[in-house]
């Protein structure tokens, strides 16, 4: 299709942060010294300061952007890694600076969040991800999502001065005025429900703003993106499930969904939907990617794709790269039947002769590239998935790297008001769109449909 002219007649949001300021550094004197001075050409050289690097233009326009519109990031799975290292115990658990906490891991990966690189980031809001894994059974999952919730909500509590809670989108905007990052919670797979509408309706009551309707399996009512298809997108009980989202005004998020149940979704839903962490399958194939024909279907919906940092999303020869050494170790597996030790040598040889491609920021940029030239600005966001990953592309491995992401769009044309609406404009805007229909809506009656018990 033919590419959507821009609409960057958007209003715009009074600014929210200072603009950084230009700070001279002053020269620090010399220190007095009690031996006679070295010869003039010596003094010269010796007292020669290095010189400053070149200031980048492209970085300096991102960071005025993003202290106007800081970054409202789609999902960071922070949560599920203070379960898996530190058993939800936050009493030894230090988040001003969790640079030290590969010992937590066994394989010794560092987090990829904490509150001084947030500030580095320019984070403004957070969706935190309450994630639990799908091999749970429903009562289980519902119990665990609480549990997450618990935790979350305690590591905000311990940081007033740098975190804030929120649930709506004036919490958010009282939160970045304030200067503190603006703490929502979302659910990331409708397991976390047990197939309940009262549920639902409760898990939004302690603070869940979106739900993903599946994870990497299917729920007894919606089909995964990496599952077997079983129900052909949602039932008829997946699609109240929708209804009932926006009824109660919680977002629904169709990453990790199939692309059939994307579109009953799309049917379904009367506000916005979101992405929280995808890329583009035009780009990369990835069956977690939103197809195009998703993606034509946004404008009219309004909603948005966040786009993902995670590498095997977004750098098409990454994938291939992957598929092609899963299928030599399964040869390698068939061929040497109970001799690891054999496999694993191979495997070495393999990956010495064929090392992983690099992802770049620039990868991340070309699906933002293609949702504007395809559907337009206004239905992008970023949900960089951090700590739900082992590390993002070169220069955004961490939640420190948005401003690198934001000077590489500056360098391919984007303009600040384009800078501002990916940054978090249109995260707001979605979010403003599920709360004013959940007032419109709240005289009707909730949705009292049971799944049936053959699912």
């Amino acid at each position: 299709m033919q590419p959507a002219q821009r609409r960057t007649q958007s209003p715009r949001l009074p600014a929210i942060l200072p603009l950084l300021a230009l700070v001279s550094l002053a020269a620090a004197p010399l220190a007095a010294q009690d031996t006679a001075p070295p010869p003039i050409e010596d003094a010269a050289v010796a007292t020669e300061p290095a010189p400053a690097p070149a200031p980048d233009p492209a970085l300096e326009a991102a960071l005025v952007a993003l202290d106007i519109a800081p970054v409202f990031d789609g999902h960071n799975d922070l949560p599920i890694q203070l379960r898996a290292r530190f058993d939800n115990q936050l009493g030894g658990f230090d988040f001003t600076d969790t640079t030290d906490t590969g010992a937590a891991h066994p394989e010794g990966r560092v987090m990829h969040t904490d509150l001084a690189r947030l500030r580095e980031g320019r984070v403004g809001a957070q969706y935190w991800s309450v994630y639990v894994p799908v091999s749970l059974s429903e009562p289980e999952a519902v119990r665990m999502t609480m549990e997450q919730i618990d935790v979350m909500k305690r590591l905000i509590a311990r940081y007033p001065d740098a975190l804030a809670y929120a649930e709506t989108s004036g919490d958010i905007e009282t939160a970045i005025a304030n200067g503190r990052v603006a703490s929502l919670l979302g659910m990331e797979g409708g397991h976390s429900i047990g197939s309940s509408l009262a549920v639902l309706r409760q898990m939004y009551d302690l603070g869940a703003r979106y739900m993903t309707l599946t994870h990497s399996e299917n729920t007894p009512w919606a089909d995964s993106a990496t599952d077997e298809s079983e129900h052909g997108g949602l039932t008829d009980f997946g699609k109240d499930v929708v209804r009932e989202m926006n009824r109660i005004g919680m977002l629904v998020d169709l990453s990790h969904v199939s692309e059939e149940a994307m579109h009953d979704a799309l049917d379904a839903s009367r506000v916005p939907v979101i992405f929280s962490h995808s890329g583009v399958r035009a780009v990369n194939g990835h069956a977690r990617n939103v197809p195009e024909s998703v993606l034509a279907r946004l404008p009219e919906n309004g909603g948005i794709v966040m786009v993902v940092g995670l590498p095997g999303f977004l750098n098409e020869e990454r994938r291939q790269w992957y598929a092609a050494r899963v299928a030599e170790e399964a040869r390698l597996e068939s061929l040497n039947l109970g001799q690891p030790g054999i496999v694993e040598a191979a495997m070495a040889q393999w990956d010495a002769a064929n090392p992983e491609p690099a992802t770049t920021i620039g990868h991340m940029a070309d699906h933002i590239d293609h949702i504007r030239d395809t559907i337009g600005v206004e239905h992008i966001g970023i949900g960089g998935d951090f700590d739900g990953m082992p590390t993002g592309p070169d220069g955004f491995e961490d939640v420190s790297g948005y401003p690198q992401l934001f000077a590489e769009l500056v360098r391919r044309g984007y303009s600040q008001v384009e800078l501002e609406l990916i940054a978090s404009r249109n995260a707001m805007r979605v979010l403003r769109e599920a709360e004013r229909y959940a007032a419109r809506a709240a005289g009707q009656p909730p949705i009292e449909r049971l799944i049936p018990e053959a699912d």
